[in-house]
């Protein structure tokens, strides 16, 4: 097994709920072999690394969220299940019967979340959708008393969902969670342990952000901390190419190469940037994909409207089943993908960046 896929197993597989990205933030300071690099933390606990060459060079922010989609133990009823909080976007059906790990202070706890068994349901029942409220995750504790003392359950403790990285039935196909966004922070690590740091004509800076899934917050932070002069979000992309889709909705494919979005309802690209990714691409004979959708949210919009206008765009891995227990991956978009991301870095220069700033 090469070392990318090591690397996006070992973040598919790691758990880090919104706002509990404690695990996440371990394996990038691990993984950031660079020497050059130095790496801190901003006050809401999104990981910064940093290649400071020049003051005067411009400064070049590659970002990428480090949580996932989860959910918050909200408290134990007295026959000892679990109740819950959502943390991000989920569709109510897509929480039944999973497997799930409650993160507790003395270690990991597994549960499934359970319903009521068809064999007793009415017909009404059998054709509903269960909301999420009506759920609970089961334990297998006793009572109330023996999950909170035997198993160490409280309130607050966050639940990551329990889904295995493989390969499906391809070498290029990969099966895992979280790729929302832990394809991006991959993308994130490769290309900052790439980069030929004494060649650099910028300082580059990778924001590891926190809770992105409950509103950008991670990306608000690290913005304002590193005032960056461009943006890159690298994130997951939508792929439409699985029954139930069509362009209307999605437009991406896997294994057709990484997208730009061109619009979200967060964010309209910065017209230049998006100039610049699509020649660069064209000179590396990278395929690209184009985004127009009118959900979906990312990093790139928060830092787009930092300070005065930050120039952003958005590039994505294209993922199937986004937001649920397994997604997939195309291992080739993602090799694309860093291929494309190193050269926009090193070819920002002062001159480039002026020009992309321009509205002249």
């Amino acid at each position: 097994m090469n070392k990318t896929i090591k690397l996006l197993e070992k973040l598919s597989n790691g758990h880090g709920p919104t706002g509990f990205e404690g695990q996440i933030r371990q394996i990038i300071r691990e993984e950031i072999t660079n020497p050059e690099i130095n790496i801190d933390t901003d006050g809401l606990g999104s990981l910064i690394c940093k290649i400071e060459k020049d003051k005067q060079f411009p400064k070049i922010m590659l970002s990428a969220h480090m949580d996932e989609l989860g959910l918050m133990v909200r408290y134990i009823t007295e026959e000892g299940f679990i109740k819950f909080q959502t943390l991000g976007g989920w569709l109510d059906q897509s929480i039944v019967n999973q497997r799930w790990i409650i993160m507790t202070k003395s270690g990991n706890i597994k549960g499934v979340t359970g319903i009521k068994t068809v064999h007793v349901m009415n017909e009404t029942e059998r054709k509903q959708i269960f909301p999420k409220d009506n759920l609970f995750i089961d334990v297998g504790a006793k009572d109330k008393k023996d999950a909170e003392e035997r198993l160490g359950i409280l309130p607050g403790d966050p639940i990551s969902p329990d889904s295995s990285f493989e390969f499906l039935n391809s070498e290029n196909m990969l099966l895992g969670k979280a790729w929302d966004d832990r394809v991006g922070v991959a993308l994130l690590i490769e290309t900052l342990n790439s980069l030929d740091t004494k060649n650099l004509p910028n300082n580059v800076f990778g924001s590891c952000t926190v809770q992105e899934e409950v509103g950008l917050r991670g990306a608000i932070t690290s913005s304002y901390t590193i005032a960056p002069d461009i943006n890159i979000n690298l994130e997951v992309g939508v792929a439409g190419d699985y029954p139930g889709m069509n362009p209307n909705l999605a437009q991406e494919k896997l294994s057709s190469g990484p997208s730009i979005f061109l619009h979200d309802s967060s964010m309209i690209p910065n017209l230049k940037l998006r100039d610049f990714c699509i020649d660069t691409a064209k000179k590396l004979s990278i395929p690209i994909q184009f985004s127009v959708i009118s959900g979906y949210g990312e990093d790139g919009a928060a830092a787009q409207k930092s300070f005065g206008g930050i120039p952003a765009i958005n590039i994505g891995i294209p993922t199937r089943y986004l937001h649920s227990h397994n997604g997939i991956i195309d291992l080739n978009d993602f090799i694309k993908a860093k291929t494309l991301v190193k050269s926009l870095v090193e070819n920002l220069d002062t001159t480039t960046v002026k020009s992309i700033k321009s509205f002249d």
